[in-house]
């Protein structure tokens, strides 16, 4: 099963394409921003922001607080682990 998992926006790769790093538990991987991104802010607003990623998108803004639950649960649930290896084998 692949779940969204919270990950915080280190930087933007490609502003044209709507592309940002988001960082995952140490895993840094491009995803596209296209969901998040406000027609009138910038995309560097973004960063240092917590998005829920899922399958190569960011799909939400979420607040810190709700990401480090969510990181905390799949955590318990085993999940996390699964979708690090996941996102480390380009699968998401």
């Amino acid at each position: 099963m692949c779940l969204g998992i919270p990950g915080k926006i280190v930087a933007i790769s490609d502003s044209e394409q709507l592309l940002g790093i988001v960082d995952v538990g140490g895993i840094q991987r491009a995803v596209d921003l296209s969901c998040v991104a406000q027609g009138s802010e910038s995309l560097e607003s973004l960063i240092d922001r917590w998005v829920l990623v899922h399958v190569g998108f960011a799909m939400s803004v979420i607040d810190e607080a709700e990401a480090q639950a969510t990181l905390a649960v799949l955590t318990e649930l085993g999940q996390v682990q699964e979708e690090l290896a996941a996102m480390q084998e380009g699968e998401s």
